[in-house]
């Protein structure tokens, strides 16, 4: 077992690592929507490649989810095979969102023999997703355009 300390030092080596391992800027929270991002997630147990959809405003978070899920066929035929849909996710602060992820289990954050494993997956999915937000952002982006 770790201490709290040596976990805490464990994640800031791993993102590090990841960092130096895949140098480059990630779209992550610059989608210039607001309150709908693509995270990185990973902890002892797993890791996942996410997009939140966290709007405060009920009708806007239902609109971009089913915008991505009118997609969905593309999505995961021509780049995240894998991806999950949630529409509405309970997180354990109460909060509602929709939720669009794939996930690697099996790896740890704690364990650095799986960070190769994690850090090819996050580049792959990631770079997947950031790619399938780019072809479509037109269509995403604008709330006239209902699906």
């Amino acid at each position: 077992m770790f201490s709290k300390e040596e976990v805490q030092q464990l994640k800031r080596q791993f993102w590090i690592d990841f960092a130096e391992a895949y140098p480059r800027k990630w779209l992550l929270f610059d989608t210039k929507i607001k309150d709908f991002a693509f995270k990185f997630y990973v902890d002892n147990k797993k890791a996942m490649v996410m997009l939140d959809i966290e709007c405060k405003d009920e009708e806007k978070r239902k609109i971009y989810y089913e915008k991505i899920e009118s997609l969905r066929t593309l999505l995961l035929e021509e780049h995240v095979a894998d991806a999950i849909f949630e529409r509405n996710l309970h997180l354990e602060n109460g909060k509602l969102i929709s939720r669009i992820w794939v996930e690697l289990d099996k790896v740890s954050c704690n364990n650095k023999n799986t960070w190769p494993r994690i850090f090819d997956f996050f580049n792959d999915q990631m770079n997947a997703f950031e790619i399938f937000f780019y072809e479509y952002e037109d269509y995403i982006r604008d709330l006239e355009l209902n699906t």
